[in-house]
């Protein structure tokens, strides 16, 4: 069961239940392209990464490179847009907090992905980001990818992705957003995920990736796919082949094309993709169907992606991970200040 909005309304989150589905309107922009609005962004990431680890007044948030007209306009957005719960906790003088909503901690895997994804491959992230702890083995671990239905580990080369009912390039781009982007150096000030950014803090970055990964080769076929200006994939292929997620090479048939191809550290970025839709299906729904579909070639079911430790092999939750800074106490992912 599924539920619409009325127009105008922002959705309605609970903090502890996300409650059924939004269905999105028939024929508009499908729950791939409702995510990347809401999470292709770095504010917004960097708000939900500080919210999971505690943050919850505004003065929380104060630490961050970001004005204080900012801070508050985005996150009445995440408001708006059912990441965050405002609450009044004092009345003289008015102040009110910003919780988390069942929604936005949903986003713990996301948020995890990322975290080894650059701690991984990114060299000056190794030593700046902290360790993440799973209690219940004791252990610091990394997160492995796995499918839900036979627990086995999926890597991409394991899963094929075809469109659903409501999946076409076209609904799977968010319209476009006048929010500001990081001043330059303002990214690593703030700890956040510079390279990550680089591929999933634009709506045009992350469609050309989610492309690649869908597996187009030629800059004829990302321009005509994704109906996107010439300069504007030109510009995205040479900051991924810059980082290192692609790699242009000659087209095996014609020498004056070239074709991009995902690399080790680019195949890698998949649990972030894998764990952004199914978090992006879970809480939006096309009148027509899924968006996606995807399925486990391992097993041959429905692919539906766990996190599991690997050190112990058992399914993660938010509740199980601790954040290990490089001073003080670890920091239990999801809890308040």
């Amino acid at each position: 069961m599924s539920r619409r909005p009325p127009a105008g309304d922002p959705p309605s989150r609970s903090i502890d239940d996300p409650g059924p589905p939004f269905e999105l309107e028939p024929g508009q922009t499908n729950a791939i392209g409702r995510m990347l609005a809401l999470l292709g962004d770095e504010w917004t990431l960097l708000l939900v990464r500080e919210s999971l680890l505690g943050a919850t007044r505004f003065s929380d948030f104060a630490h961050l490179p970001i004005s204080n007209a900012v801070l508050t306009a985005r996150l009445q957005a995440m408001v708006r847009d059912g990441l965050m719960q405002r609450q009044i906790y004092q009345q003289q003088p008015l102040r009110a907090g910003y919780l988390a909503t069942a929604q936005c901690r949903q986003l713990w895997a996301v948020l995890v992905s990322i975290w080894h994804w650059e701690r991984t491959w990114v060299d000056d992230q190794v030593d700046a980001l902290p360790a993440m702890h799973h209690r219940a083995c004791d252990q610091d671990f990394a997160p492995a990818l796995s499918c839900r239905h036979c627990r086995g580990v999926a890597e991409v080369t394991d899963i094929e992705a075809r469109w659903g009912p409501s999946g076409t390039w076209q609904r799977s781009v968010p319209r476009a957003t006048t929010r500001r982007r990081l001043r330059s150096g303002a990214a690593d000030e703030a700890g956040l995920f510079p390279q990550t950014m680089a591929i999933f803090g634009s709506r045009w970055s992350a469609a050309i990736i989610g492309a690649a990964f869908m597996g187009t080769r030629r800059f004829g076929d990302f321009q005509t796919r994704l109906d996107a200006p010439a300069a504007l994939i030109a510009d995205r292929l040479k900051v991924f082949c810059q980082i290192g997620v692609l790699q242009a090479a000659a087209h095996p048939k014609r020498s004056d094309w070239s074709e991009y191809h995902l690399t080790p550290k680019g195949l890698a970025f998949y649990p972030v993709i894998a764990t952004a839709i199914h978090w992006a299906q879970a809480n939006y729904t096309g009148a027509e169907g899924p968006a996606l579909r995807q399925t486990h070639l391992r097993c041959g079911h429905e692919f539906v992606p766990l996190l599991a430790c690997d050190q112990c092999s058992t399914t993660l939750a938010a509740n199980s991970i601790e954040v290990v800074p490089r001073r003080g106490e670890p920091i239990e992912l999801g809890a308040a200040r």
